[in-house]
This record gives C-alpha cells, structure tokens and sequence, in this order.
C-alpha cells in the first residue's frame, strides 16, 4: 500500500486519467462514426490544453502519476502504450493493484496484445479473487474482439479479392444511402440486403462499412421505424429492416453490441413488441430471440434499462395462440437466466405481473396453453430469488387461481395436463414460505392434491405428493383431513411401486402426519405389515430417505404390538448400524438411535438382541434422543 498521503492521491488520480484515456481511444476506433467524430473533438480539446499548460508544467516536478497527453491523438497506439507504462509503474507502487492490472489488459487489447491482456486479467484475479464476475467478463471481451479482427481481416482480403458476395453488400449499402428517396425504395433495399447476407464475411463487410447507421442516418428509415400509427408501407418497412438486423446479428456476438447498444433501438423494441401489429412482434421476437440464443447476447439484452417491462408484455403473449407466444417464452426464459433481470422484477410483480399472471392462470383453457406452461415454470423458477417467492406466496389470488386450473384439470383431463404440472412445481416453489394466507388455504390445498393422486400421470402423481409434504406441516387439520382421506394407504403404496423422488416425497408426508396422529401410526401398522416396506427403506443409499424412514418407524412404535411384530426381523442390526455410522446426515444416527430406543422399551426382547450384539453403548448415548421425543 502506498504510505504518503500526497503519494496516494497522486496514484488514484493517475487511475483516473488512465480510465479516461482508455475510453477516449476506445471510442476513437470504434465503427460508429458519430462516435468516432466526437472521440476527434474531444481528443483535440485534450491537446489544446496539454499545449496551454506545457509551460506551466516544465516548471514543475514530474509526476509520473499523470498519463502523458501531448502525443497526436490520431497516434492511438502510441498512447496505450504510455498507459501501459503508467500501469507499470502504478504496479512498482502496488503490486497488488488489480485496477492497474485491469487497465493495463485493456491497454494490451486496444493494441491486439490479446495474449498480454489475457495475462493481465489472470493477474488481477489472482490479486482479488473477488473479481470473478469481472475476469470472465474480461476474458469474453478479449475472444470476442480477436474473433472481431480475424472477420475483419477475412471480409478485407475478399471485398479486395473482387469476390461478388462482398462486393454486392458494399454496393447495397451505397444504394440504400442515397438520400431523399421514398419509404418502398428503403424498404425493397433493405429486403435485397438481407437476402444477400449468406454468412459472417458479409456480416462483417455490414458493420465496416457502416450499415448500421442507416436508422440514424437516413429520416425516412427513422421516421418509418419509430412511427407510432404505421401505414402499410411503414409496417413493410419496419419488417425489412428487422429481417436486416436478423440476417446480420445471427450467431455474430460484434453486430449483436453495435445494435443492442444503440439507443434509439434500446427505446424502440419494448414498443415493437407492443404494437399490436402481428408482423412487427413476430419479427421483433425473432430478433430478440436470436440474440438470446448466447450468453453474451443473453448479456447485452440484460443491460436494457427497460427490462422491468419486458416481462409483463412477453408474459403478455400468452394470450396469442400463433409462434408469437413461443417466441415471447423463449425469450423470458432466456432472461430468467439474468440476474439484472430477476433482480428488476421483484418492483414490479404486485403492481403489474401479479395480476397478469394471476389472470392467465384464471383463463387458462382461452388461451395457448403449452406457452402458459412454460410461462408458469419461469414463475416457478424466478421464485428461487426469495423476494419475488415472499410475494407471490403472500398473494392470495395467486394461490386460488392455481387451485382454480387444478379444479378445470380435475373435471376435465387430460386438458391443462401440462400446466398442472408446472402449476403444482410452483406451488412447491411457494410452499417455502410460511405465511397467514397458506395456513388458511392449506385445506384447499392439501384436498386438491390428494384428489390429484389418483391421476394417471406419474409427474402429476409426483408433485401433488411434493406439494402435499410441504402443506401437511401448515396446519393440524390438513394433517387430520388427509389422513381421514387415506393418504397413509396411498403413501404406502408408492414407497412400494414409485421412484426415488416419489418416496421421498411420500415419505416426508407419512413422517408429518405420523408425528402428531395416532390414528396415522394405526393406519401405516395396518397398512405396512412388519413394517416391511420401513426395513427396505432403511437399506437405502439415499441418506435423506433412511432417516426419515428411521424417523417413520420410531413414531409408529408407540402402536401396541407394533415393536413385537419385528422380532424375527433384522430391524435391530439394522438401526444399530446406522445410529453408529458416519452418515453426513447427522440425522441418520440421530432418528436411528431413537428408533431403537422406542424399539427396546416397547419390546424387551429387542434389547436381548441388542446386548448380544454389544450396542448397549450406542443405546446409551441414544436416550437423550429418545427423552426429548
């Protein structure tokens, strides 16, 4: 660290002026002409003043802490490489400085140093392994770039080559220059230039040459693309240059920035979503869905100020039954993806998407039902964020409009299978939470599941378990009507026939309602002779299964006869080996343990067998476990 006081604010202003330069020279080779000019003009404005106060300075000490200016500002080379010295000495300083590293590997790319700068990036998260976000974004910038100049150089040696293709693109763009031309001529160029663009030299040629400045350049382009009210010749228009974009922005991550970054088509594609005109949408949905096909351009569509109205007009497409609505839940989930987005959607949920949504799940069976499907499973996915679960777990119209599509599924399947589905994932989702409105709803609830057990469906059959272990702990009367339902015969007959996450799930559940009813105890007795599906369940690999089936088997001990009917089984060498295993769970030895305390109280001659096999001790340490039960 730098000792001086004086020294100190010396170096932060050098990082300063290093990020400024860095900028400056950045946008002085950009493609974008209208940022190129003003990078011109600042860059004079710099060396103006470096000549006023040239004299000034020779008089006074050298500060090496300053980025030396006074080189020409078309020498662009020259200058990365003074902040590439200043980084130097900055690190002399501070050899622990991951912004001086950061810089320098910006230095190192502008100069096409891309293994240098690579090196850099490495170095600075090894100085601040903090800055793991930041690295990798780092590393993509500089693949990106070497694969922007690799084109570049490529679409050069074929525009130079003659070769048809390139020449054609350069010669479409001439035309479409030509100023004070009507709308159908734009339209019908912009339509030819799409079509002559077969792959990524042409895409290239495309962005050198400046084509993505016809919609700022050219007013009729503009005025056609930004009209509210659109004539048909305007609609045309506006598709044409959305099929362009499409053309030139597919799988090319450097035409992707120069588009998603520009303002004017920053502020135009939530409006284009929203025209109501069904050519623009698709064609918009299509783009926006391109571009979210990689992580980068996943990225640059997650830097959009606006996403907070995004979901609301892509949850919106619901109601389309066309491609519309695919194309809108492609992109939401791709979005979903995006931490900048889920974090942008918590504001807006109460007022805006709650609603929305809770209206979809009300209408299902108008509108297209494998896009509210999907709409709903990236409801239930953004739920993983615990602000937007708190929400939706406290709005009681979200709750009794997915009990409403159950109902619809209920008297009419197979109609609404799928979002059943989804609609039973999000409410596992949900269940999370603990809140008032649960509690008075776990009723509704718990019955709607167990009529769904009885489905033909094993994934329904699956989540209304899932569901049903989460909801029983809600409320008593839950646990006592659905044990008045049969839910412990039900539960018994999956452990004998289900998958692993069926009878985790139904085991939990008989866990829950044998802790607190008699009755359930009585019924899993009669229903599990000997307990014989318990003692295969306590063989199992799956750690969370054999305890809750230890856990099961201890709280239906107290049944009378229940601990005699195990007495020519190996339930006792069996608990004793789990209770003093090295599970991870530390609830394995732990319900183990107390199991086979009931087991021995409840039955002496268990503890015979236990004395025989030299678990006394065990037992001991257990009884802790079985006086707190």
């Amino acid at each position: 660290m730098l000792g001086d006081p004086e020294q100190e604010e010396d170096f932060q202003r050098f990082l300063r002026r290093v990020d400024e330069i860095s900028s400056l020279v950045q946008d002085l080779s950009s493609a974008d002409s209208a940022v190129k000019e003003k990078a011109i003009a600042e860059a004079g404005k710099r060396l103006c003043d470096q000549a006023a106060s040239k004299e000034g300075a020779s008089r006074t000490r050298v500060d090496r802490t300053v980025i030396n200016t006074g080189s020409p500002a078309h020498l662009k080379l020259h200058q990365y490489e003074e902040a590439i010295g200043d980084c130097e000495w900055a690190l002399k300083c501070n050899e622990k400085c991951p912004k001086a590293y950061f810089l320098m590997g910006k230095a190192h790319l502008a100069l096409q140093h891309y293994g240098e700068s690579r090196q850099c990036y490495q170095k600075m998260l090894q100085t601040d392994p903090q800055k793991q976000s930041l690295f990798k974004d780092c590393m993509n910038e500089v693949n990106l770039e070497e694969k922007r100049m690799k084109a570049e150089e490529r679409a050069m040696e074929e525009a130079e080559s003659g070769k048809l293709p390139a020449v054609s693109i350069k010669e479409l763009l001439q035309k479409l220059n030509r100023p004070d031309q009507n709308i159908l001529y734009y339209a019908g160029g912009l339509r030819l230039l799409a079509g002559a663009v077969k792959g990524c030299t042409e895409q290239t040629l495309f962005r050198t040459n400046n084509g993505f400045s016809l919609l700022r350049d050219k007013e009729a382009v503009r005025r056609g693309f930004c009209a509210e009210r659109r004539s048909s010749a305007e609609v045309d228009l506006a598709v044409a240059l959305l099929l362009l974009w499409q053309a030139v922005c597919s799988g090319n991550e450097a035409n992707q920035h120069l588009l998603l970054t520009d303002p004017d088509v920053k502020a135009q594609l939530p409006k284009l979503l929203s025209s109501g005109v069904a050519e623009i949408q698709k064609e918009t949905l299509a783009l926006i869905s391109l571009c979210s096909e990689n992580e980068y351009g996943r990225r640059l569509l997650g830097q959009h100020r606006d996403l907070t109205s995004w979901l609301q007009i892509l949850m919106g497409f619901v109601h389309h039954r066309d491609a519309r609505a695919g194309s809108a839940m492609d992109i939401l989930c791709a979005l979903a993806a995006e931490e900048r987005f889920v974090a942008q959607c918590s504001p807006l949920l109460p007022t805006e998407v709650l609603p929305l949504f809770t209206q979809l799940l009300a209408s299902a069976k108008l509108v297209n039902q494998a896009a509210l499907a999907r709409c709903v499973g990236i409801v239930g996915s953004l739920c993983a964020a615990v602000g937007i679960r708190v929400q939706l777990a406290e709005c009681r119209e979200c709750w009794q409009a997915c009990l409403q599509l159950l109902d619809q599924y209920l008297s009419s399947p197979p109609q609404l299978q799928e979002c059943s589905f989804e609609v039973l994932g999000l409410m596992m989702n949900l269940l999370l939470e603990s809140n008032v409105v649960i509690q008075g709803l776990a009723l509704d609830i718990s019955g709607r599941c167990m009529a769904l057990l009885g489905d033909q469906d094993g994934g329904i059959v699956t989540r209304a378990t899932g569901v049903l272990s989460r909801i029983l702990p809600a409320a008593p009367w839950a646990v006592e009507a659905a044990v008045a339902g049969g839910v412990v015969k039900r539960m018994i007959r999956f452990l004998k026939v289900g998958g692993e996450i069926t009878s985790t799930y139904a085991l939990k559940t008989l866990c829950i309602c044998t802790r607190s009813s008699r009755e359930a105890q009585e019924a899993l007795v009669k229903a599990d002779r000997r307990f014989r599906v318990l003692l295969k369940l306590l063989d199992s690999e799956n750690e969370t299964i054999v305890g809750n089936a230890a856990l099961c088997l201890g709280q239906c001990l107290a049944v009378p006869g229940a601990a005699k009917s195990l007495l020519d089984s190996n339930v006792v060498m069996t608990l004793l080996r789990h209770a003093g295993g090295d599970a991870a769970r530390t609830s394995v030895q732990e319900n183990s343990a107390i199991a086979l305390g009931k087991l021995c109280v409840a039955e002496p001659r268990h503890l015979l067998q236990l004395r025989k096999l030299h678990g006394l001790t065990i037992l001991n340490s257990s009884m802790k476990y079985v006086h707190s039960n």
